[in-house]
């Protein structure tokens, strides 16, 4: 049912309030002072001058702030353990990272002392590109929270030899960083010692909860979050960062409530970022073009002091059919801040990687790179040896070549040409798992009609507030404007956090359940079958009639996924080698689907950032400083509406029994994938130019 985003009137009349907009008096404004080192010792910091300024409350630096009860130096690779940088020592690991705090009375003083501070290191060149440290790499033991971290199926090295053809090649992808239009902010108050209300933008306002009470030893229930709206995540704002402990200290250093925005260049380096990956593949393929054997092997970066892998081999385990198949990741530890995840982590890298070696593949073979995969079409997850929950993948890629029109791509590269103009067809696969965690919600029938559910999930710009609100109003039978759905508070029940697009699967299966429950307590009080829940409620005797709900963890009998095909024009000019994508045909297949509207508003989306992926997004590090030098909106590029050509969304109908009680399963990431791998794929058919080194800009095909 297509309805309307319920918050959109608010958004777009500014009545929605975001953390750093939230009214709270007295505030005081606290602006971080980052290091120009990136390797090395803290020798000292001066901060005289700054201190000095007018309506300057306090300045925190090492040595004079409190040591805190569980600030830990070194990481376990769980992203909800992740370390934070909080002043408690003079160890620096990365440039940029907080080694000082200014709170003053206004922004603008804030931001003046801070330019006031100064520092003195004992510092050492950095090594902060995974060129030059790749004979360091190492496979880790934990690949949190993803499973095991490298899988072997049946005999590799048979199968390659008894291959008709094979290919090896290496793609990379770039570091990129995340820029969602709200930057990360908090605002912190101390009720007393022991009690906190933050103020934040999170993507999960549990795990801020969790961490913010373990750092300061507090009580979780003690630490309340809110977070009502939130400007776009897409990762970076799953797990806290260092800014919004740092808050909080601030706030308990001048006893009064303290905001903390992050600016636009510290979100290059202190809220995470897509590592850059180098893979490997290896593929072998008989001459029917069956796989016989699959070897991915994916170096990525993480920071000294953490871990974090990008699990880019994950898709190769189960996306295709093949009896031999090994997949190994492996780390490089660096100079730089710890990554984290960015729609798709994982499944974008892994997919472009894939998806342009199985490109290659057909052209080894003759085979035309739809009818390749056809033919390898996975129907049970080998690795896992279980069955799909359900998989049309089929019907995604007979639909998709309809609407693309496939059939009439001519097999040479640069054979298709319209006045001089370059044109390539390209295509891939798309997936991603369709995720679901333990969530709970409550459910509240008023006397004056109206159902109240409340959960502590977020709205991260994904449309949540619409469908809980219409899942809500579906399950108890009633007009969408008698259900009011709240959200984004820690003192709702407890839910998981909004990524891995799994929001709608476990959120949205906690809030029917709840509503089910209560619409079974109202139907076993109504005295006839027409009675008004209203009129049940006053009769009652009881101010509200009530049920909630936590759902268990979903059985592990199946494989759960989403799938699609992806299918991409490019046309480029041969002179100046500029690339304009002309066109791009998808096809999904994701289970259910709730609201049409919401749905295709998200995969377009994810669309768009594989266009960015492929041509734009690269941020560039100084190898002396080890500094990002491409950041704020006018060096980092990313995709405005000019460079957004017809999208052409749709879905194939995929009845899931086994996913969830509602048939569905995310969409926020499946979009992103396979979008890079069918433009890449599209160049070469274009030009004859396979580029495997993203992004794919027009020096490299001159």
């Amino acid at each position: 049912m297509p309805i309307e985003r319920i918050d959109a009137r608010a958004k777009v009349t500014g009545t929605a309030i975001y953390a750093a907009e939230t009214p709270v008096a007295n505030v005081a404004h606290a602006v971080i002072v980052g290091s120009t080192a990136a390797r090395g010792r803290l020798r000292s910091v001066d901060t005289d001058a700054a201190r000095r300024q007018p309506g300057v409350l306090a300045v925190l630096a090492p040595g004079a702030v409190p040591k805190l009860p569980a600030a830990p130096t070194s990481g376990t690779g769980n992203p909800a353990d992740r370390v934070l940088q909080l002043l408690q020592d003079d160890k620096i690991w990365y440039a940029d990272q907080p080694i000082a705090v200014v709170v003053a009375d206004t922004l603008e003083r804030a931001q003046h002392a801070a330019a006031l501070v100064t520092a003195a290191y004992d510092s050492t060149p950095p090594v902060a590109e995974i060129d030059a440290a790749l004979g360091e790499a190492y496979t880790p033991e934990k690949l949190a929270p993803f499973g095991e971290p490298a899988t072997t199926r049946g005999d590799f090295d048979a199968g390659l030899a008894a291959a008709h053809a094979r290919i090896t090649a290496t793609y990379t992808t770039p570091v990129e960083n995340h820029n969602p239009m709200e930057p990360h902010a908090t605002i912190a108050v101390w009720h007393g010692d022991t009690k906190l209300t933050l103020y934040d933008a999170t993507q999960g306002i549990f795990g801020v909860r969790n961490k913010i009470a373990k750092v300061f030893g507090l009580e979780p229930t003690d630490v309340r979050v809110i977070d009502h709206y939130v400007g776009g995540g897409f990762g970076c704002k799953g797990t806290p960062w260092s800014h919004v402990a740092l808050a909080a200290l601030a706030a308990r250093a001048v006893g009064r409530p303290v905001k903390l925005v992050v600016t636009r260049p510290q979100m290059f380096a202190l809220v995470g970022h897509r590592p850059k990956t180098v893979q490997t593949l290896t593929l072998g393929a008989d001459a029917a073009g069956k796989l016989t054997a699959i070897r991915h092997t994916v170096v990525s970066e993480t920071s000294r002091f953490d871990q974090f892998v990008e699990p880019s081999a994950l898709q190769t385990r189960h996306l295709y059919s093949c009896p031999n198949v090994i997949t190994t990741p492996q780390l490089v530890k660096l100079d730089i801040p710890t990554p984290t995840f960015q729609r798709a982590p994982g499944e974008s890298t892994g997919t472009y990687a894939l998806e342009s070696a199985m490109d290659e593949l057909a052209y080894a073979l003759r085979i035309d790179p739809l009818e390749l995969r056809i033919r390898n079409h996975s129907v049970r997850d080998e690795q896992d040896d279980k069955p799909y929950s359900s998989n049309a993948l089929l019907a995604c890629y007979q639909r998709g070549a309809a609407r693309f029109g496939w059939s009439r791509r001519t097999a040479s590269p640069g054979s298709m040409r319209d006045r001089g103009t370059r044109i390539g067809w390209g295509m891939a696969t798309a997936t991603y798992p369709a995720r679901m965690s333990p969530s709970s919600a409550i459910a509240r029938m008023r006397p004056d009609g109206i159902l109240l559910v409340q959960a502590g999930t977020q709205d991260i710009g994904t449309g949540t507030y619409t469908i809980m609100t219409q899942i809500a109003a579906d399950a108890m039978g009633i007009p969408i404007e008698q259900v009011r759905f709240e959200l984004g508070d820690t003192a709702f029940p407890e839910t998981p956090v909004s990524g891995g697009s799994q929001t709608a699967a476990s959120t949205g299966t906690a809030v029917k359940l709840a509503v089910d429950k209560l619409r079974d307590q109202l139907i076993a009080l109504r005295q006839s079958p027409d009675e008004p829940w209203a009129h049940v409620v006053a009769r009652s005797g009881r101010p509200e009639l009530t049920a909630e709900h936590k759902t268990d963890k979903r059985p592990d009998t199946h494989s759960y996924h989403s799938h699609g095909a992806t299918f991409a024009e490019v046309r480029i000019d041969p002179d100046t080698g500029e690339i304009r994508v002309a066109r791009v045909v998808a096809v999904y297949a994701a289970g259910t689907i709730l609201n049409p509207r919401t749905a295709l508003s998200q995969l377009e989306g994810g669309i768009v950032w594989g266009i960015g992926m492929a041509l734009q997004e690269h941020t560039v590090r100084d190898r002396r400083t080890g500094r990002a030098v491409t950041r704020d909106l006018a060096d980092y590029h990313i995709p405005v509406h000019a460079d957004i050509p017809e999208l052409d969304v749709s879905f194939v109908e995929e009845p899931d029994p086994f996913v969830n009680p509602l048939g569905i399963k995310g969409i926020g990431e499946l979009g992103i994938t396979g979008v890079t791998a069918a433009i890449a794929n599209a160049v070469y058919h274009a030009t004859g130019k396979r580029v495997r080194d993203l992004p794919i800009t027009l020096d490299k095909l001159l």
